[in-house]
């Protein structure tokens, strides 16, 4: 497996980091985990296209995790690609329909498109053929649990606290080839979450603070440290680890030390703080 990482940041806007999104490789299939602001430019900046993607699925609906989802599925209609294949939480059906239905937020744009004689015939010039179908995601709305099988590997999944009850939040698994990947998705510390990391070859984990730092109650609950995240990994069993999610305030040298000492000192494997475009084989 080979893990992209395409948006290593949080809701702030922020040159050095976009939004949430992680691309994961086995075999011809390239699995996207969740879609924000700022991914679809790393996609390209990766050397891919959007209609490479396979199988989208997204962890939780929060924006900094879905804000790019027209943006990709639109340019991968525009490309001739068949249909994104995308699962998630309850509402991402509605979602959808909001942006590609006939009475949706694009709808004049995709009208456009494919009834204006110009662009049907821009259309049949790259190729396309008429009449020219709207985008049509195939969507399934998945809850905690929610397991299923690729070309070689197996994804399972797990619910995770974060944002109950606005929507479900879950993090994911994937084996392939005797590895095993987990995205935990934005999650607390949880029963769930460390079963589903046993003996993960690696770990990625969202890290929304630090160490030390002053946070309201009903925060911290749901944002571990990265020390937090450091001491669940080891008792995982853990191979490798990566916090990522990184907010403005902690890309400081300061901030940067004091993760990479909490890590060192609760984890024995190999343990850092992830980058936007970084490549990681598994």
């Amino acid at each position: 497996m080979k893990l992209t990482l395409l948006g290593t940041g949080s809701p702030e806007a922020y040159v050095r980091r976009a939004s949430s999104g992680y691309l994961l490789e086995v075999g011809d299939d390239k699995i996207l985990f969740d879609c924000g602001g700022g991914v679809f430019d790393n996609l390209l900046r990766a050397g891919y296209r959007p209609g490479d993607i396979t199988h989208l699925f997204f962890s939780h609906l929060h924006s900094d995790h879905m804000m790019d989802y027209a943006r990709l599925a639109h340019a991968a209609w525009d490309e001739g690609a068949p249909p994104l294949k995308v699962w998630g939480p309850a509402p991402i059906a509605r979602i959808t329909e909001g942006y590609f239905g006939r009475g949706g937020v694009l709808s004049a744009d995709l009208y456009a498109r494919t009834e204006l004689p110009p662009s049907q015939q821009v259309w049949v010039a790259r190729g396309g053929t008429l009449p020219r179908p709207w985008p049509a995601p195939e969507v399934t709305e998945i809850t905690p649990g929610f397991a299923c099988q690729g070309d070689g590997w197996t994804l399972q999944s797990c619910e995770v606290p974060h944002a109950q009850p606005a929507f479900d939040c879950m993090g994911f698994s994937v084996t392939a080839g005797g590895r095993k990947f987990v995205y935990s998705g934005d999650a607390g510390i949880c029963d769930a979450l460390t079963d589903l990391s046993r003996d993960a070859d690696l770990l990625l984990h969202w890290c929304y603070r630090l160490s030390g730092e002053e946070i309201h109650p009903a925060i911290a609950a749901f944002s571990p440290t990265p020390a937090d995240i450091a001491r669940m990994a080891q008792s995982a069993g853990v191979k490798r680890l990566l916090i990522s999610h990184f907010r403005i305030h902690m890309d400081s040298e300061e901030g940067h030390a004091g993760a990479r000492a909490d890590l060192a000192a609760h984890f024995d494997g190999p343990a850092e703080i992830a980058e936007d475009l970084q490549v990681h084989e598994i």
